[in-house]
Formats: structure tokens, sequence, C-alpha cells
């Protein structure tokens, strides 16, 4: 028969469900930190290679454009041509003061070497690839949810984890699976954390709200990643970014060629 005396003993402890909230909580927090900075490397990633193969069409779009409203003005002298002909050619000039910062990046028609290779055919290095393989997500996600700061209740080692996650992520934006197994290794052989402490209900409830705060503040981050324009280009084509790419740069190359049409008609009625 159990006395009441052994019952009392084997009754929870009025914290545990509280430090059980406290515990899933930062779990999922975690796991929530993990997919926002793994969006945010992808959406990185995918806005270098976007910005490297599109841009110099774009800038050649720009440059075309200007030169077509410069033709039509010379062609009519219309007070309103020449007006936005000097829009479209502001739209090209370098920036006042900056200019000496790019020499040597640009030529003459305001194009980056890679550009003037691209639209005369001659051979461009590739951009760098920067794209986390499988096995460095895994390795990054592992090293995020071992070493994550929420985990650590000690200041000194909740600095100790910062710093190093800091490493960890800077490792994971190069796509450095090497380094990401070097540091698994050093994680591993580092100081073991202390075990936690159970937390009076102040600290608890002070935490659970932290969590709480801290959630709404990636909530923001990830919408703002996700309303992105480069998020909605990667939507559209998730398993293919790169086909996606070529295709719109498909279509720039049709309008180059359209404006350069143009341009040539306007020039020969000159």
């Amino acid at each position: 028969m159990t006395t009441p005396e052994a019952e009392q003993s084997q009754a929870p402890r009025p914290e545990e469900r509280l430090e059980q909230a406290v515990r899933t909580a930062e779990q999922a927090l975690i796991e929530f930190e993990i997919a926002v900075e793994t969006f945010r490397v992808e959406v990185e990633n995918f806005s270098r290679l976007h910005d490297q193969k599109l841009g110099p069409l774009y800038a050649r779009i720009e440059e075309l454009d200007a030169r077509i409203a410069e033709a039509r003005a010379a062609r009519t002298g219309d007070p309103e041509d020449i007006r936005l002909a000097e829009e479209a050619r502001a739209l090209v000039m370098p920036i006042a003061g900056v200019e000496e910062l790019l020499n040597g990046w640009m030529d003459g028609d305001g194009l980056f070497p890679e550009a003037a290779a691209m639209l005369t055919d001659q051979p461009v290095r590739p951009p760098q690839r920067v794209r986390p393989s499988e096995e460095a997500r895994r390795l990054y996600r592992e090293l995020a949810r071992k070493a994550h700061p929420d985990l650590a209740q000690e200041e000194e080692e909740r600095e100790r984890r910062e710093e190093f996650l800091t490493r960890v992520n800077a490792a994971y934006s190069r796509g450095d699976e090497t380094l990401l197994r070097e540091l698994a290794e050093e994680w591993a052989a580092g100081p073991v954390p202390p075990e936690r402490r159970p937390s009076p209900a102040e600290e608890l409830y002070a935490r659970l709200e932290w969590l709480s705060q801290r959630k709404e503040l990636l909530t923001l981050v990830a919408r703002e990643l996700e309303d992105g324009p480069i998020a909605g280009m990667l939507r559209l084509a998730p398993d293919d970014p790169d086909g996606l790419l070529d295709e719109i740069a498909g279509r720039l190359y049709g309008d180059i060629e359209q404006r350069e049409t143009e341009l040539a008609a306007l020039l020969a009625q000159q």
C-alpha cells in the first residue's frame, strides 16, 4: 500500500511542467533558427549567381536603351526626346565620385569584363558556385543543434557557443564541407557543458518570454526573406534554379537582339 509520503515523493515538482515547456520551446526555436539560416544562405547564393549571370545582360539592355533614346533625339531634335535621352543616359552613367573605385572593373561602355566577354561570344570565367552540399547541410544542422547558445545557462558558456557558431555559419555560407567536419571534431573534443540545473519558476517564465520574443523576431526575418524577389524566383524553380537563370538569360538575349535591331535602324536614318 502506497503511503501518503510515498505518493508525495512521486508527485512531480511544480516546476517540472514549466521546465519541459521551456526545453520544448528552446528546441523548437533552434530548429526554426536553423531553417531560417539555411534559407538565408540559399537566397544569398542564388542572388549572387543571379547578379553574376544576368547583371551584365541587364546592363547591356540599359546601355542600348540609352543609345536608342539618343539616336531618336538626334533624329527628331524634339525637346521631349532630348529629355528622355538624357534620363536614359543618366541611368547608366557612373555615380560621381565613385568612378575611380571601379577603375579596371568596367570598359568604356560601362560593362564588366565578364559582360563584354559574354556579348562578344568570348569564354567567361564561370561564377563561383557556393551551394552547400547535402553533407555540408547535415553537418551544419548537427552543429547548430549541439552548440546553440540557447542551450547554455552560464554566460561564459553562452559566449563560447556564440563564437563557435559564428565560425560554423561562416563555413556553411562558403559551403566548406571540410571545415565543417573539422569544427564538428573540435566541438566533440571541447569542454562538455555542465548539466542544466533546475531554474526557479520566475526564471523559467522569463525564459519562455524571451523565447517567444526571439521567435517573433525570426518570423519577421523569415517573412522578409520569403517576400523578397530572389526568394520569389527560387519558388518558381526550387529543383532547378540554374535552369531558371538560363531561361531568363535566353529572354534577355532576345531583348538585346531586338534593341540592337532598333538602334541599327535609327542610325541608318541619320
